[in-house]
């Protein structure tokens, strides 16, 4: 369990960086003045041999590559919740690098996002424990326990 964790940690700093990259690239690039073809075109260029927008996609395909990797060694229902521990990570990051200010609330929805974090993780325990139960045979005998059906009018 502590490979998989460091391995998310690690997964969720590079999707962090690759964020705060991308964001700052894009003021950098600033904004469209209207929504029209040579507009497009133009920020599209811009973006493309942006250097910071350029090393924010490699770092989120690293966060991508990792995510894949996690994905294939446990549950799908355990490892996407807990990408949203990146949400603390790039608020951290958004607040001291990019010099964003973040509010009380904002810091209050990042606190419940970790909360929920912190419910899917232990849920996992509990799966392990009752897979670990059924396996030593401590499991319930589900057809001794049922209730007959009842009977037809």
């Amino acid at each position: 369990m502590l490979k998989f964790v460091v391995i998310l940690i690690i997964g969720l700093v590079l999707e962090a960086v690759g964020v705060v990259l991308l964001s700052r690239g894009l003021k950098q690039i600033g904004d469209m003045e209207r929504v029209s073809v040579p507009e497009i075109v133009r920020v599209v260029k811009a973006g493309a041999t942006q250097p910071s927008i350029l090393a924010g996609v490699a770092f989120e395909a690293a966060f991508f590559g990792i995510l894949i990797f996690l994905l294939g060694r446990a549950d799908v229902s355990l490892v996407w919740p807990l990408t949203s521990l990146g949400f603390v990570i790039t608020t951290l990051a958004a607040r001291f690098y990019l010099h964003e200010t973040v509010s009380g609330l904002r810091w209050a929805g990042v606190f419940l996002i970790v909360l929920g974090a912190g419910l899917v993780s232990w849920s996992e325990q509990g799966k392990k424990m009752t897979t670990a139960s059924h396996a030593s045979g401590g499991g319930t005998d589900h057809a001794a326990t049922q209730s007959p059906p009842a009977p037809h009018r």
